[in-house]
């Protein structure tokens, strides 16, 4: 039979409710009857005790909001009778074990990727175009048309042939045949943006140190890069950037400026000539066996509803905590959405140094939002709210379990590439696209990214896999979610087991044996954190 309340910690005084609730039912929880007062939507909370008037609310044992007025036992919390409030963190309270999980049936596991040099190793092999200023984002235009249309199938967009029928006032059924790709062992990707030029000096460099990690990420095989030339992010300052992340890289790279070129007919005639020479070369990497001890996962939430902190994110936890102990990476970041467990991670730490590193960043950003006239409390979106995450440190509280419980090796500011395996804490916005966009750029070769409500990111460079928290999701929108995890919430399956399961479907993907649906639909978003105010 399928529960109805669940509570997710033995300290919390709220339970969620896993199904619609009507006012008036009673029902037995813990050994106490408890009378819904109000109609209740699932993946809302349910009060277990009374509140008074600023009284803690805890959730996932840890703060994450008071009472904002009376609230009856039984009662349904909101944004009117609960607000935002957090733990203050100053630094190490305890010490910290892990009891590493039991990693005998993964550690003899492999995968299929691509071997670079440095000993990375890729889930795709692709060759990149990008411009170091978005004054080149047109000729970039024109070159992903002009190698798109002669190296890739050609498929027919069934809504062009809509378009093409209310055009003609007649249903149009011409099919055109697909050609076979050119070259069958690489993908060809391009992406664009606003930067690179205006704005402060540091935007260009922080823009620099992205790119340099997409080029040293070992998804890639190698880049053509698009120069104007009076643009502030001028080419040493974007080679000593790739110097500093990997100083003996060995990947081709091809620098293109177009004010020492001449007319953009030239340019582009050199950039196709000797960009498919390149191509053609590393389409000659082949699949090889590796250890998954090689696999660097991104860990992202994006249209969270209620069930994520209970389903899909516990589910990614358990599959960090595998990667840990088998010398794996994960990275954790959306550091606005880890307000309210800051105490937590900082006994995580391995070294004190690095607890103080990643409170001095939660500082900075929190208050350069403040300075904004804004707040972390301002994080939880309209539709998180809708669907239950009511404050930002009860969102937070849910989020951080994509981190497991293992220890936080290292604290990684924005644009800084991963140096050591483990959990790893990368500070970034909690907006989808830029939070996914700096995780692969600080190194991550495929990306968990968990959802409830429904959403369509993808990356040019690496795999996301869709998650979703809810079966209702899956079914509703199946094109754009690739594992779901609502057999949790319906306590078919346990974590561990959905983990399981997980974990064989990523080393699928990372094997190029599945395809994700971001992937089929062509989702390649790119969005670099101008280091402003982004929740």
């Amino acid at each position: 039979m399928q529960k109805k309340l669940i509570k997710v910690n033995p300290s919390d005084n709220v339970a969620v409710a896993l199904v619609n609730l009507k006012a008036g039912e009673v029902i037995s929880f813990e050994g106490q009857d408890i009378k819904v007062l109000s109609d209740t939507k699932s993946k809302h909370k349910i009060a277990l005790e009374a509140f008074e008037s600023g009284n803690r609310i805890i959730m996932y044992g840890v703060l994450v909001g008071t009472a904002n007025g009376t609230i009856k036992k039984g009662d349904v919390l909101t944004t009117e009778n609960v607000k935002h409030q957090s733990e203050k963190v100053y630094g190490r309270t305890d010490t910290f074990t892990w009891q590493a999980p039991n990693i005998e049936k993964w550690k003899n596991k492999t995968f299929l990727g691509y071997h670079r040099e440095d000993g990375q190793v890729g889930t795709e092999n692709v060759w990149l175009f990008f411009p170091l200023v978005f004054c080149e984002n047109r000729n970039i235009e024109i070159l992903k048309e002009v190698f798109e249309k002669e190296l890739l199938k050609q498929k027919v967009n069934p809504h062009q042939m809509l378009l093409r029928s209310l055009v003609s006032g007649k249903e149009e059924t011409e099919v055109i045949p697909s050609s076979t790709d050119v070259f069958e062992n690489i993908d060809v990707k391009f992406i664009t943006h606003p930067g690179g030029c205006g704005g402060i000096r540091q935007d260009s460099e922080s823009l620099a140190k992205l790119l340099a990690g997409y080029v040293n990420n070992p998804n890639v095989a190698g880049a053509t890069v698009l120069s104007l030339g009076c643009q502030n992010l001028q080419i040493s300052i974007f080679k000593d950037a790739l110097k500093a992340i990997n100083p003996n890289i060995n990947k081709p790279v091809l620098i293109f400026e177009q004010q020492q070129m001449g007319t953009v007919d030239e340019m582009l005639s050199a950039i196709v000539k000797d960009s498919f020479e390149a191509i053609k070369k590393a389409n000659n990497v082949q699949r090889k066996p590796a250890p998954l001890s090689k696999l660097r996962v991104g860990l992202e939430c994006g249209g969270s509803d209620g069930f994520s902190g209970i389903s899909a994110n516990p589910t990614l936890g358990v599959v960090s905590d595998i990667l840990a102990a088998l010398k794996g990476t994960a990275i954790l970041s959306e550091f606005p959405e880890l307000c309210g467990v800051e105490q937590e991670l900082v006994n995580r730490c391995v070294e004190d140094e690095k607890g103080e590193k990643f409170l001095k960043l939660m500082k900075a950003f929190e208050k350069s939002v403040i300075d904004a006239g804004s707040g972390f409390d301002m994080n939880p979106s309209p539709g998180n709210i809708k669907d239950g995450l009511i404050t930002d440190a009860m969102k937070s509280a849910g989020a951080a379990r994509k981190g497991g419980t293992s220890p936080v090796e290292d604290v990684l500011d924005y644009g800084e590439y991963i140096s050591k395996p483990g959990l790893n804490l990368l500070c970034t916005p909690g907006n989808d696209v830029e939070s996914t966009t700096a995780m692969v750029g600080s190194g991550a070769n495929v990306v968990l990214f968990t959802t409830g409500l429904g959403t369509p990111t993808g990356n040019p460079i690496a795999p996301i896999i869709k998650v979703s928290s809810n079966t209702e999701l899956a079914q509703k929108m199946p094109d754009i979610i690739d594992i779901e995890t609502g057999a949790v919430i319906r306590g078919e399956k346990t974590i561990e087991e959905m983990a399981d399961e997980m974990l064989e479907f990523i080393i699928k993907v990372a094997s190029g044996e599945i395809q994700t649906k971001a992937k089929l639909l062509n989702q390649n978003d790119f969005i670099p954190w101008r280091r402003g105010v982004s929740l």
